[in-house]
């Protein structure tokens, strides 16, 4: 991974949005460095099986940060040049958030925040229980880790020790704007749960963190709290307020482009 390579995966991002009239661009900066590394170092997949039963999962509960999925997606050859051409267009299969019955490669058809997380506790326990290896790895925003399912899951995940399962935790301080959490690795310890704090924009702190879930020698969930920032790689769209969901006119395309160039 390398900041030249982000750079151009979030100007695909950019262009998938203009192209689409759709999309949350803050909320695929937020996280796009995180997935890019998961899939380039961690995730044991085939591109050309993406339902092989020996296949890690990568699960993104935080739906509407899709964008960031679809380009890594494209990048490892999973989807085509087609598919990112058509993204929320009629015939299209990608649209403003994941349908696994649609997406290659997506785990699950996410947007209703608070599932994503109960869904991959299911595959973890049924590997589990049937002695597979495969590793579940699910991302979920802050926001939605005030829903209750997040915790009923997280209680049942360390109660069975699942110790193939790893939550990411996208901290952009979206959810500090109705229900401020200051300690959130402090809830997560309380469930049971292997913590890690990081810069979830650092490369060698994201590396770090996988290679110490890989490592541990304890038997419970792991969980990454990454400190992101919203909008990440363009200064005028960093953090909260009206580009949670805004389509860039021509002027301010040129102005994202520029600050990724």
């Amino acid at each position: 991974m390398s900041e030249v390579m982000n750079k151009d995966l979030r100007r695909k991002v950019v262009d998938m949005v203009v192209a689409g009239n759709d999309g949350h661009i803050p909320s695929a900066f937020s996280i796009i460095d995180i997935i890019t590394y998961i899939y380039a170092h961690v995730l044991k997949f085939d591109a050309s099986k993406p339902d092989d039963p020996d296949r890690d999962y990568f699960v993104l509960s935080k739906g509407h940060g899709c964008l960031a999925l679809y380009v890594n997606l494209h990048r490892h050859g999973i989807i085509t040049d087609k598919d990112i051409e058509m993204f929320c267009k009629k015939g299209g299969i990608l649209g403003e958030h994941p349908d696994k019955t649609k997406v290659p490669g997506a785990e699950a058809s996410t947007g209703s925040l608070g599932h994503g997380l109960s869904f991959s506790l299911g595959i973890a326990l049924g590997h589990k229980i049937k002695g597979m290896n495969n590793k579940l790895y699910v991302l979920i925003g802050d926001g939605e880790s005030h829903e209750g399912t997040v915790w009923e899951a997280a209680h049942v995940a360390a109660n069975h020790k699942l110790k193939n399962l790893t939550v990411i935790v996208d901290w952009n301080q979206s959810g500090m704007q109705l229900l401020p959490e200051e300690n959130m690795q402090g809830k997560w310890d309380a469930f049971g749960w292997h913590t890690i704090v990081i810069d979830g924009h650092d490369e060698d702190q994201i590396a770090a963190a996988f290679e110490a879930i890989q490592n541990k020698t304890t038997d419970r969930p792991s969980v990454i709290i990454a400190n992101t920032i919203k909008g990440k790689g363009v200064p005028m769209i960093e953090g909260h307020g009206a580009w949670h969901h805004r389509i860039p006119n021509p002027e301010e395309y040129a102005q994202l482009m520029g600050a990724l160039a």
